[in-house]
């Protein structure tokens, strides 16, 4: 079986502002791409997931969101690393019901399926309890970090 590190979008990967949605807003978090090459090596898959609700609010297009994790991807790649895969919710529980919203677990199992991963032996990484809270249900490890630190705070929590 795989084990995976998943990882919240805003706040975590990039700059926290609240809703980001446009290129100029997305900063990638420093030591970001070193402590993903890191997590790599040690044979990690990387999945992002993220709440987008302000598309259901019409804050914001999903075709933003898509340009945003397009970019990503790419200054990902420059540095050799692949993100297994992003997940992504576009609803808000004040316009739209799902199950896939953080707090609930599915796109966590969904990867879990997926790609074959033991969550005994993964990590999900959010900046709110639900982020957490959405891994501990489907069985991984929640590591909550404060928003916009760098992620090698927590490197000795991973095995």
């Amino acid at each position: 079986m795989n084990k995976a590190i998943f990882l919240d979008r805003d706040g975590v990967i990039n700059f926290e502002r609240g809703y980001t949605h446009r290129l100029e807003d997305f900063v990638i978090l420093p030591d970001l791409i070193e402590v993903l090459q890191i997590l790599k090596q040690k044979g990690y898959l990387l999945i992002v997931i993220s709440n987008q609700s302000g598309i259901a609010k019409g804050l914001y297009l999903q075709s933003e969101t898509e340009i945003l994790h397009a970019y990503l991807k790419d200054e990902l790649r420059k540095n050799n690393i692949v993100l297994d895969e992003i997940y992504y919710c576009i609803h808000h529980p004040d316009v739209s019901k799902c199950i896939c919203r953080k707090p609930d677990s599915l796109f966590v199992e969904k990867a879990l399926a997926r790609f074959n991963i033991d969550p005994s032996k993964s990590y999900f990484i959010g900046d709110k309890e639900r982020d957490t809270e959405s891994g501990e249900k489907a069985g991984v490890k929640g590591i909550l970090i404060e928003a916009n630190i760098s992620l090698k705070t927590i490197l000795n929590q991973i095995a």
